[in-house]
């Protein structure tokens, strides 16, 4: 059987750029169970409620939802368990000393398949304000006007 290539995404939490900041991203790999990467290769999963948590100097991630393998029989998983992440010991260091600050946490942005090999995408991340919120969704729509007057200023000068 031939070895994937190349990044097939299964899920991804958009939410998460739009209530939070984000400062740093990292890549970790995921320990799992032979029926959750079977879902996972069904495409199904949500990173809706997902944060990750230090606990002894392992980083874990909590309220991923990954539903249970159709054809599973007695050794499927539960959906909604805790699940190690791999990461290297400079990175897991780093992260547990920001996220004890203050407004900091750490959230997942997507998960997927790399090479074959189950990834999720981490953010340190700090909580946005209302008011943050409303600025972002506001600068973005500027720029969006803006394309739109280039794009048309552009296209009188073709005609």
């Amino acid at each position: 059987m031939a070895k994937e290539k190349g990044r097939k995404l299964i899920a991804q939490n958009k939410k998460a750029r739009h209530d939070y900041l984000v400062i740093d991203t990292y890549e970790a790999g995921l320990v799992l169970t032979g029926t959750e990467v079977k879902s996972l290769r069904q495409g199904r999963a949500s990173l809706v409620d997902g944060f990750v948590q230090m606990d002894g100097h392992e980083a874990w991630l909590y309220n991923v939802h990954v539903p249970e393998y159709s054809q599973g029989t007695w050794t499927n998983h539960s959906a909604r368990r805790k699940r190690k992440l791999l990461l290297h010991r400079e990175e897991i260091d780093k992260l547990e000393s920001k996220s004890q600050e203050t407004g900091h946490t750490i959230v997942p942005l997507s998960l997927y398949f790399k090479d074959g090999r189950a990834k999720v995408e981490i953010a340190l991340a700090k909580g946005k304000k209302e008011y943050d919120k409303r600025q972002t969704l506001r600068e973005k729509q500027d720029r969006r006007e803006a394309e739109r007057v280039i794009s048309a200023v552009r296209r009188k000068e073709r005609a």
